[in-house]
């Protein structure tokens, strides 16, 4: 009996001899959602379109202020934090400037590059800075928007899981692109 599995083993290994060749690494197939959005109006002075995929849920964190809300992308297990300020002074709104720039570089021990571009919509006072953060880091995308006297919009994309960007990078440039979509349809309501 052992003698004839040894056989049949041998003879698979000589039949099967040239033909194998390593595999490299897969990884699961996701469906993405065809792209539907509807106008996210809440009384604050903000509103912009956001995809129909994803829910809009009131921030219940422990230090929560009224208009901060979580976009939640269940399907990728991932949340946009949005978070809202009614500017008081020079000296808070630079300062929210600051933190903005500071939140995003702290992700420089991780990443492979921090690109920023400009938001500059001066027919909506809608201005700003978009960081795409590359590589294994916490956030993938930041961002603020402020008419720069008297409102401050900031977003942070975050997965809820280790990240591993070249798993997880086809999610993040379709969820990018819902990002582009709610920065070019915001706009200040009061």
């Amino acid at each position: 009996m052992f003698l004839s599995f040894y056989v049949n083993d041998v003879a698979l290994c000589l039949y099967h001899r040239g033909n194998y060749s390593p595999k490299p690494r897969g990884y699961f197939n996701i469906e993405m959602p065809k792209k539907v959005y509807k106008t996210f109006n809440s009384g604050c002075a903000f509103s912009f379109d956001y995809p129909v995929y994803a829910e809009m849920q009131k921030d219940s964190s422990r230090d929560t202020r009224p208009c901060w809300y979580n976009l939640s992308f269940n399907q990728f297990n991932a949340r946009l934090h949005l978070t809202y300020y009614d500017i008081a002074s020079k000296n808070e709104y630079e300062g929210l400037i600051e933190d903005a720039r500071t939140f995003a570089f702290k992700h420089t021990v991780k990443a492979n590059s921090i690109d920023q571009r400009l938001i500059n919509y001066p027919e909506k006072k809608v201005y700003g800075v978009y960081y795409a953060i590359e590589g294994n880091t916490a956030s993938s995308v930041q961002f603020f928007l402020t008419d720069s006297t008297k409102h401050y919009f900031r977003g942070a994309l975050y997965f809820n899981e280790r990240p591993q960007y070249d798993s997880i990078q086809p999610v993040v440039s379709f969820i990018k692109k819902d990002i582009d979509r709610m920065i070019s349809t915001f706009r200040w309501i009061k």
